[in-house]
């Protein structure tokens, strides 16, 4: 706090309280009781233009001109008029001034007494830093006369001075430093009373550095000031309230100050309507006192307790009610404190007090009531009183009033889905919204803090999306304020939960800010940012347009970071990779049940973490090399992917059937209807595709007849040549990319759906398409016989043929464990076999399955036990070898 700017009032101006104005003696040449005397000389000066004493010498002289005042000779006569002249601002009419006082105050104490009355002190300190010497050194000599007074005169003198003195930081620090606070808190017991003004602004002036107010606690200073609140002087009671309202945020003060009665005083200003212009310091005093839970307790056993909230309810005084309000929400951050406010209903003294027509105390009592919050009965009490009130103060023009507002309605309905139920049924959405635009980034934060509470209903998040939440959102995401920014993502996070609030978010535009979030350096803000986009995540179009903003590997980049990652940016990064298949089998090696294997995945292979993965159509177009060839699923024979995603790594293109669950619920349906060829079932015309599947559908036919080996091996040359990646429009310069076709692939799925879907036994189902994958893939294998296989030469044979590392896996005739595993879980996935596909080390992969175990019954309901079993596809194919030990069993398997 800055020093007292009360002026200093001399002797004849302190007033007791109730008394009349102070007459004009002074000017009429009288000080006090004592006639004023005269100066003893003459003092002769010119004003307006500075003069000279002496003998007036007659001479000719030109007129003045008329912009300038003619000199004017003036005889004094009365101490009282030279003493107004000491605030003249012509320095030789002030060294004549005090030369003439100086020689006045020679001639008696009387005479000394009488200057000190007529109030020469203060302008005479100010004299004494002027900057000409012979003032400074005139109003030295003054005050050397002055102080040779009685003692009384010198204590009063001497304790302006250092008042004067105190409003300056360094002053400060000498007078604290010489041992100034003790002669201080001893003069506050002078009979003097401005000796006491004056000491007393002095201490003020000093408490304001923490150092002295320890020791103004040693000194034991807090009985005398108290006895000053009993003063008839109110410039001496407010000084002491505003130095208690100081010391009493220490807590030995506000100890001292409970132990000396102080609470009995401050209640009794209170109850005294005439002490009105006190209240105000004295409630700020009591309510630094209200922190302690000590004091609190002997308030509330006296009664005070309630005589203060009577008092602020009552009041018409908007200040007092304002200061009131301060004191209970100072209070209130202490546990037991609200358990006591809560027994005195100050809920109804605050309610009261949101309707006056004073902002500032409504802004009060909106804080008091959040502080209040805490307390779970307050919370329910404010439910029907209290909520309607601080909706409707949403609508003021007052931003703070707003903000304020917003705050208590956010700590009432945090964990309270009664209050928040409350707030939309007060009207509340609206308002809140619309306090989305506010100006002020605290209302703004509040605003969107209600509205993520009132959203964990879903009736009222549904209320919520119809008042265009989406749209008003984009603007605090856009804040450079990270509470604002850590606040408005969380509310995405609980408004965006279905496709129509994510659609309506990602045509507004709101998933680029939301992006940009994730790479915030506030914990906070990037928590909150993954936390949005983990719902987002949540269709694939919102998926596919946060991979396209950067969202994944933003994400990606702050899951490497020790500091900046969190569970959130993990699990929103897990999320979008499962609208990225492709890449997360590279990087995680592994597909779980629930990621469906669709037409555009490829298996590239593991790349290590921060290494980007190259989209298809870059794959496609690269020359073969001696890199490890990318494994195509693709059983669409003639689709372009849309024009705006064709360079997407994440691209699907069409899925081809529904989930699992819907699987098994229409595969009698699809057993008795019969299936065509998915080729069969296009509507455009036979083309060179089409043909080769349709070679292709004959010679699968004939090799189950048992045709010879050279005539397999020529018939898939055939297949080979025929089926290399093209471009629609070929040879034209505007070409449209497709991936390549996989006729083998598209026939694999159209048996293994007329074949295998219908079997009713999941166990059996696993079986039979293991057998099928491996009669596929080159049939069974023995361990000893694998590094005969030369399934390398075969592989390098295909990427030559098709000129590409792209290779479609219904091309793979002689694959091992990661072909044949991929194989497996594309074709489980299309007729709904759960299954997980797993990297291994050294070419290894392979599937696991979930199977009831009929010897063993579960703890639930009596029902098997579900265990895990790894799908054999090369040694004794459709075999299942359950897991017990991961580690070794899968060394064995392998």
């Amino acid at each position: 706090m800055g020093a007292l700017t009360a002026p200093c009032v001399p002797r004849a101006q302190l007033r007791r309280r109730g008394a009349a104005s102070p007459s004009n003696e002074a000017q009429q040449g009288t000080g006090g009781s004592r006639p004023g005397r005269l100066l003893g000389l003459r003092s002769s000066y010119s004003a307006g233009s500075p003069g000279r004493m002496g003998k007036k010498i007659k001479k000719e002289v030109e007129p003045p001109p008329k912009d300038v005042f003619d000199p004017l000779m003036i005889e004094s006569k009365k101490a009282a008029t030279v003493v107004l002249m000491l605030r003249s601002p012509e320095e030789e009419i002030l060294a004549k001034a005090c030369e003439a006082i100086y020689k006045f105050a020679l001639k008696g104490e009387e005479n000394k007494a009488t200057l000190l009355e007529l109030g020469a002190v203060e302008p005479l300190t100010k004299l004494l830093t002027h900057e000409d010497k012979i003032v400074r050194r005139n109003a030295t000599m003054i005050f050397g006369i002055l102080a040779s007074n009685k003692e009384v005169v010198i204590h009063e003198f001497a304790s302006l001075c250092l008042a004067n003195m105190s409003a300056e930081y360094t002053s400060k620090v000498q007078i604290f430093e010489h041992g100034g606070l003790e002669p201080l808190i001893r003069l506050l017991s002078s009979p003097d009373p401005d000796v006491k003004k004056n000491s007393m602004e002095c201490i003020y002036n000093l408490v304001q550095d923490f150092q002295c107010r320890t020791t103004l606690q040693e000194l034991n200073a807090i009985p005398p000031i108290l006895e000053l609140l009993k003063s008839e002087y109110p410039v001496i009671q407010l000084l002491a309230l505003k130095t208690l309202g100081v010391i009493t945020n220490d807590k030995e003060s506000r100890t001292m100050l409970r132990d000396n009665q102080g609470l009995d005083h401050l209640i009794k200003i209170l109850e005294t309507k005439e002490l009105n212009d006190l209240h105000i310091e004295a409630l700020a005093v009591i309510a630094n006192c209200l922190e302690d839970m000590d004091t609190m307790v002997q308030i509330q056993q006296t009664g005070g307790l309630k005589k203060l909230l009577s008092f602020a309810e009552n009041s018409t005084i908007p200040d007092i009610q304002k200061n009131a309000a301060k004191a209970i929400t100072k209070a209130a951050y202490d546990p037991e404190n609200r358990k006591l406010f809560h027994e005195q209903e100050v809920e109804k003294c605050l309610v009261a007090l949101l309707g006056s027509e004073n902002d500032g105390t409504k802004i009060a009592a909106s804080q008091a009531i959040s502080a209040m919050c805490e307390n779970s009965g307050s919370k329910d009490f404010f439910n029907n009183q209290g909520i309607p009130q601080l909706i409707q103060l949403l609508k003021s023009d007052n931003e703070e009033v707003r903000e304020a507002a917003a705050l208590a309605l956010a700590n009432l309905t945090t964990c309270n889905p009664a209050n928040a139920n409350a707030a939309a049924e007060a009207d509340g959405i609206d308002p809140l919204i619309n306090v989305l635009s506010s100006k002020r980034d605290g209302a703004i934060a509040n605003a969107a803090t209600v509205l993520t509470n009132m959203a964990m209903q879903e009736p009222l998040r549904l209320n919520i999306q119809n008042h265009d939440i989406m749209h008003a959102i984009i603007s605090p995401l856009r804040s450079a304020n990270t509470v604002v920014q850590s606040k408005a993502a969380l509310a995405v996070a609980a408004t965006a939960c279905d496709v129509e609030a994510r659609t309506e978010l990602r045509n507004s535009g709101g998933l680029e800010p939301l992006v940009e979030l994730l790479r915030s350096k506030n914990d906070e803000v990037r928590k909150h940012a993954s936390w949005a986009v983990m719902v987002c995540a949540g269709d694939e179009l919102t998926a596919n347009e946060l991979c396209r903003l950067g969202a994944l590997d933003i994400l990606e980049e702050v899951n490497l970071s020790g500091t900046r990652r969190n569970k959130f940016s993990e699990a929103a990064y897990n999320k979008l990779l499962n609208n990225n298949l492709s890449l997360k089998y590279s990087q995680t090696g592994y597909l779980s049940s629930s990621n469906i294997i669709n037409d555009g995945f490829y298996d590239y292979g593991r790349i290590n973490p921060g290494t980007k993965l190259l989209p298809l159509k870059e794959l496609c177009l690269q020359e073969p090399s001696d890199l490890r060839a990318v494994l195509l699923i693709n059983s669409k024979s003639d689709v372009s992917p849309p024009s705006s995603m064709e360079d997407k790594s994440d691209v699907g293109y069409g899925r081809s059937i529904s989930s699992s669950s819907s699987l098994r619920r229409s595969s009698k349906e699809k057993t008795n209807a019969g299936f065509g060829s998915p080729i069969e079932d296009k509507s455009e015309p036979a083309s060179g595709r089409n043909t080769v599947v349709s070679k292709s559908a004959t010679k699968e036919k004939g090799w189950r007849k048992g045709r010879g080996k050279k005539e397999e091996e020529k018939v898939k040359e055939e297949e080979e040549v025929m089926v290399v990646p093209k471009f629609v429009g070929e040879g034209s310069s505007d070409k449209e990319w497709c991936p390549p076709s996989d006729p083998d692939f598209s026939m694999y799925v159209y048996e293994v759906t007329k074949s295998i879907l219908p079997i009713t036994n999941i166990k059996e189902q696993i079986e039979v398409l293991a057998k099928y994958v491996a009669e596929k893939m080159g049939g069974k294998i023995t361990k000893e016989k694998i590094p005969d296989f030369s399934w390398e030469l075969h592989i390098s044979e295909l990427k030559f043929q098709l000129k590409s590392n792209v290779i479609p896996i219904g091309h793979v005739k002689k694959g091992i464990f990661y072909h044949r595993a991929l194989l497996f879980k594309a074709l489980a996935d299309r007729i709904g076999i759960g299954c997980s596909l797993v990297r291994g080390e050294y070419g290894r992969a392979w599937n696991e399955v979930m199977l009831q175990n009929e010897s063993r019954k579960g703890v639930i309901g009596g029902l098997p036990a579900p265990e895990v079993y790894v799908v054999d596809l090369m040694f004794h194919p459709g075999g299942l070898m359950k897991l017990r030990s991961r580690e070794a069993d899968l060394y064995r398997f392998l």
